[in-house]
């Protein structure tokens, strides 16, 4: 009979260890975003503007979720009521497309021919102020670069191939979620960034699929509407808990 092989054992032994709960990777920061797309990305550069720690734990191999996934023609009307970090993305994408190293397959003139009035004019992404200039179409590899640039520059790292596995409760707070590699996440606060909502399932949270009908909670202007032109209301919204005060 052969001697069992030293180094075949000592790898099963390895293996063995690394499963062990003891020995998991344990990660903690003030904020635990579970989905990398482009709400989790938004989600990580706010809470580190905050002065929070942040940490993405994506399912996948890809940042930017569905705007990095293919749907790189904005679904958007009236493009002024868009701002904060989601107009920050749409300047980014303009100040890249101004540089003519961009156009690999056909000009900057020819792209805007065809895209009539929709777009920003291509002589604006070359004249306009960076913080002026947005464009509401471009590449998914574009798209997913510059994810990576915000979160880069936030400061806040981001894992792939994080597939939950199960989350630990303490009553009713979350207190750690738990991926199949073994890998521990540790936060003062989760949010579920993902498409699918597997975190909040886990968690045993509630949720509404669909619309709820506006007696539930006193809404008017939810649901389909006929009559919205540029895809806006045609009242006026104030989203402040006092209305006209920012600071509520």
């Amino acid at each position: 009979m052969k001697t069992p092989n030293l180094f075949v054992l000592t790898g099963l032994l390895i293996c063995g260890l690394n499963l062990s709960p003891a020995d998991a990777k344990v990660i903690e920061a003030d904020l635990c975003i579970y989905g990398g797309t482009s709400a989790g990305v938004a989600a990580a550069m706010q809470a580190a503007r905050m002065g929070k720690t942040a940490v993405v734990a994506e399912p996948g191999q890809h940042l930017g979720g569905l705007s990095s996934g293919g749907l790189g023609a904005t679904d958007i009307g009236n493009k002024a009521a868009i701002g904060g970090i989601s107009r920050t993305f749409y300047a980014r994408i303009a100040r890249h497309y101004a540089a003519d190293a961009a156009w690999k397959f056909e000009t900057r003139e020819e792209y805007f021919r065809k895209r009539g009035g929709s777009q920003v004019q291509a002589t604006d992404l070359q004249t306009a102020g960076s913080t002026q200039a947005t464009m509401w179409t471009f590449e998914p590899h574009v798209a997913e670069m510059i994810f990576q640039q915000m979160l880069r520059e936030a400061g806040v790292p981001a894992h792939f191939e994080q597939r939950l596995a199960s989350v630990k409760k303490n009553g009713a707070r979350l207190a750690e979620i738990v991926m199949d590699n073994g890998t521990v996440y540790r936060a003062r606060m989760f949010i579920d960034a993902t498409y699918e909502g597997d975190l909040m399932a886990r968690a045993g949270l509630s949720f509404t699929v669909g619309r709820e009908a506006n007696a539930r909670y006193g809404e008017t202007l939810n649901g389909g509407r006929a009559q919205t032109p540029y895809h806006q209301f045609t009242v006026p919204v104030d989203p402040y808990v006092k209305p006209g005060e920012p600071a509520s």
